[in-house]
């Protein structure tokens, strides 16, 4: 277990550290979460087809595994505090890159503006989630995470709603009028429809810039993972590589996979009921369900770990409950489909609280590299949403984009069966260890 030392008073600010990181997690869940909106609002304005709108996605999170490294460094340089603001002045410089992006309506800019911000995302999560699962005791890091996960997910249901509401607006009657009008009429009807998202940035901007303020004079205390108890020392004696923990490895691919499948089932939601003939002006809430059943799993994880049940219990349940609603999401009607894809919410709230005090443990002085390879696994993110939107693009063709856009769903099956996997024999791979 790392050792804390303080160098601020949390007494001092009057703040607790877990409110001051239950902040961070708010805006970045908020942030992370304006994708399922950005996807379908990016495909009309910028006339994307579904791989292309899926792309919005993996800009954002492959700024995970580019940056996860440099995260380290700078971490390194700053510390886990002053690592947090840096983060979100970097967030702050993405979501700025929307104003040329918007007024020149080139998708590459809204990309490259993703990028950065998911950059900055990569710092903070290198800091927060390490932070959180090693500032209490282990057996109840899942519960820590899952307060933290209400702050995240809490802020992904109004996230949709919030941007939705202004840049979706009237927007069935809006891609309606759309085909009726020539080249010309066509180009400054989508020229204001992507003005739209120029000011919810803006004030995302000036948010982002007070909070870094406030983050950097705060008396958020630092952790200094460097340090190991004796216990730790002895296991991790002659370890001088990361790759000598097998159980962390085995960690990385399952959250790599893990946020595979959430990204998908709040990302894909939306454009799953409009190619089930609903309307965008009502399938634009089908996101902030997914994130509401996410946010109940979190306070039964608070309510329920450790007391009822391990966070390596946890982790099996969620993973089959995965299983068992993918499988279930293909083969129904459509609204009982949507209501399991809106479901996955609850199987993978628990997963991400799990895994991170799972594959950490036992680390020690390596904690910090290990929380870098985690962080690289949310690349998962950029990876499986654009292959969903690539099989229903082969799919549709032949089958019609309704039915190609259930049928491509059968891809979270055998991630949740890896994940399934790691919750029962992976987390214990190269050491003796009590489930925690």
């Amino acid at each position: 277990m790392a050792s804390i030392t303080i160098t601020g008073s949390s007494k001092k600010s009057g703040v607790s550290p877990i409110i001051i990181i239950g902040a961070l997690f708010f805006i970045f869940g908020f942030v992370t979460w304006l994708n399922s909106v950005l996807i379908p609002y990016l495909k009309i304005a910028c006339q994307l087809n579904n791989i292309e709108s899926f792309l919005v996605a993996s800009a954002f999170y492959i700024a995970y595994l580019l940056m996860a490294k440099p995260s380290a460094w700078l971490l390194k340089i700053f510390g886990f505090k002053n690592g947090m603001a840096v983060g979100l002045l970097i967030m702050a410089v993405g979501a700025l890159m929307f104003i040329p992006a918007a007024l020149t309506r080139i998708y590459p800019i809204f990309l490259i503006g993703l990028f950065i911000q998911g950059s900055g995302l990569a710092v903070l999560q290198s800091a927060s989630n390490p932070y959180i699962t090693i500032i209490g005791p282990p057996e109840s890091a899942a519960k820590r995470i899952s307060i933290m996960g209400i702050c995240n997910k809490f802020a992904g249901v109004l996230a949709p709603i919030a941007l939705g509401a202004v840049v979706l607006k009237n927007i069935d009657a809006f891609t309606a009028k759309l085909a009726t009008l020539n080249a010309t009429e066509k180009v400054a009807e989508l020229n204001e429809l992507a003005s739209r998202v120029i000011l919810p940035y803006v004030l995302i901007v000036i948010v982002l810039v007070i909070l870094a303020v406030l983050i950097y004079f705060s008396g958020l205390p630092e952790v200094d993972t460097d340090h190991e108890d004796e216990a730790v020392a002895a296991a991790n004696f002659g370890k001088t590589s990361i790759l000598q923990f097998p159980h962390l490895i085995l960690g990385v691919v399952a959250l790599f996979l893990y946020v595979g499948v959430e990204v998908i089932a709040g990302d894909s939601i939306i454009s799953y009921g409009v190619a089930h003939n609903i309307p965008l002006s009502t399938a634009k809430f089908f996101a902030s369900g997914t994130l509401i059943c996410m946010v109940i799993g979190y306070i039964a994880g608070i309510l329920f770990i450790p007391k009822l049940i391990t966070q390596q219990k946890a982790l099996v349940y969620s993973a089959v409950l995965g299983v068992v609603l993918s499988v279930i999401a293909l083969f129904t009607p459509k609204y009982v489909s949507i209501a399991c894809i809106a479901l996955l919410g609850l199987a993978n709230s628990l997963m991400w609280p799990a895994l991170w005090p799972l594959a950490l443990s036992g680390l020690g002085r390596f904690t910090k590299i290990g929380s870098s390879l985690l962080v690289m696994g949310i690349a998962g993110a950029a990876v499986f949403p654009p292959i969903y939107g690539l099989l229903i693009d082969k799919a549709k063709a032949q089958h019609g984009l309704e039915a190609a856009s259930q049928s491509s769903y059968w891809i979270l099956i055998p991630m949740y069966l890896f994940i399934l996997y790691y919750a029962t024999v992976g987390y214990k791979k190269g050491k003796h260890v009590v489930a925690v």
